[in-house]
């Protein structure tokens, strides 16, 4: 396998020859002869990387690591790494460590004395309120349904507002408006109103997470054959405080799965492999990440737009929008399914396709248009949303019901991880919130 990628990259960076016409697949990826030590050095780490993380693969590390990496939103992290300078790279970092470990006590919380007696997030809530107040339990489990559905709605108003900026990209020649690409995309949504079974449209997700894989490789490829020209100056270690604290709710928004942690923890056949699968799976996602956000971040200084495929050169981007048009499109009926089902749950009783359950559909599909309409800014969307239930189900809620379930049998040392965690959560979420409204009243 390793000297499968070792040709691979050498073929990718072979010079161009000089009667090729046009601008080929190798003539674009081609890099100057001779690379400086630093751009060297980075392509060597990131073929080591690709190498190590071959023997982990199994199926439960492609499902996280779908979740992890191939999210469309992974395109706004050069920006927010532009924005927040080295300490964004440490933050890449921390927040996968901060992320695993509250994936970790949050599974823990399934189990009494090594028996699994919970199934859900919403179980785990009820267990913690449950003898705190009469009915508690019940608000405890309608305040997670909350917040899990503000997450997937804010999840697909970002798959349409990054619909619409493509679409706009891919037309620009007709010069058509924003709003009539938006309102085209919204056409296009329609037959989610019509789902009753996510089957082919999981296939079709998949086949477009392993995509957006090969186009983040071709965004990387790219931006290594450029390292002649990178902008080494263009992350710093001073940063704008707002800036920063919008950029912490972009990271903690990419590394969100713990909604998803529980029923994926109950479907591994070995149960016991899942701390060794979460930890290689957060460690790759990081590495990739860092990898992408750096490279993205060094080859466009500055310059680096909130989605980075804006970036790319003429010849380039319309191929690789339309991909991702494509792939935002088509994931988008899946956060939509998720959130039409909690709804349905709650309020109908319910499942399939009925006259309640239409409305309740148009109701959600037209709230995540307007508010695709009202927020323009990608990364500022992204940044709130990861600030308000991002750090609350990430950061904040694993903490306090590990703390809460589990508190006799944690170490002195646990106990202090976990109110670390928890009051850094409360902390960002707050000043993150601040900031992403003001920016957001502001329109900047």
């Amino acid at each position: 396998a390793k000297a499968r990628l070792a040709s691979f990259f050498c073929s990718c960076w072979s010079p161009a020859s000089s009667d090729s016409p046009g601008i080929g697949p190798i003539t674009l990826l081609s890099p100057p002869h001779h690379l400086p030590m630093k751009s060297s050095f980075i392509c060597v780490l990131l073929l080591s990387c690709l190498t190590v993380l071959l023997p982990l693969c199994n199926l439960d590390f492609f499902k996280l690591m779908g979740r992890q990496y191939t999210g469309i939103f992974v395109l706004g992290l050069p920006f927010s790494l532009v924005r927040s300078g080295y300490v964004g790279l440490v933050l890449l970092a921390l927040s996968a460590w901060v992320c695993n470990h509250t994936g970790r006590i949050l599974v823990s919380c399934l189990y009494e004395e090594e028996v699994r007696v919970r199934k859900s997030y919403q179980d785990i809530t009820e267990a913690c309120c449950k003898g705190l107040w009469p009915g508690w339990e019940v608000v405890g489990g309608w305040m997670v349904n909350v917040a899990q559905l503000i997450e997937l709605l804010m999840t697909c108003t970002l798959y349409l507002l990054v619909s619409t900026n493509l679409l706009s990209d891919c037309l620009s020649a007709a010069a058509l408006h924003r709003s009539v690409c938006s309102l085209l995309c919204l056409l296009l949504l329609l037959p989610c109103l019509l789902l009753t079974d996510l089957r082919p449209v999981s296939v079709l997700s998949l086949l477009c997470s392993l995509a957006h894989g090969l186009i983040s490789l071709l965004v990387m490829l790219f931006c290594l054959s450029c390292a002649s020209n990178w902008y080494w100056s263009s992350l710093s270690l001073a940063v704008d405080p707002e800036n920063f604290l919008v950029s912490v709710g972009v990271i903690i928004f990419s590394y969100t799965s713990q909604i998803f942690l529980p029923s994926l923890e109950g479907s591994m056949e070995d149960r016991g492999q899942f701390d060794t699968m979460l930890g290689r799976t957060h460690g790759a996602a990081c590495i990739m990440k860092t990898l992408f956000a750096l490279l993205a971040a060094l080859t466009w200084g500055s310059e680096t737009s909130e989605v980075v495929t804006d970036n790319l050169p003429p010849n380039l981007r319309p191929v690789v929008n339309m991909c991702l048009l494509a792939k935002a499109l088509l994931s988008y009926p899946l956060p939509f399914y998720a959130a039409a089902e909690i709804l349905q749950s709650c309020f109908l009783r319910g499942r399939g396709v009925s006259r309640p359950a239409l409305m309740t559909r148009c109701t959600l599909l037209l709230t995540s248009y307007f508010l695709a309409l009202l927020v323009p800014r990608f990364s500022l969307l992204m940044g709130l949303t990861g600030s308000v239930t991002g750090a609350a189900l990430t950061l904040i809620l694993p903490c306090l019901f590990h703390l809460r379930l589990q508190w006799l049998r944690l170490t002195v040392r646990d106990r202090l991880t976990d109110v670390c965690i928890l009051s850094l959560g409360v902390m960002c979420s707050v000043s993150g919130v601040i900031c992403a409204m003001k920016r957001l009243v502001e329109g900047s």
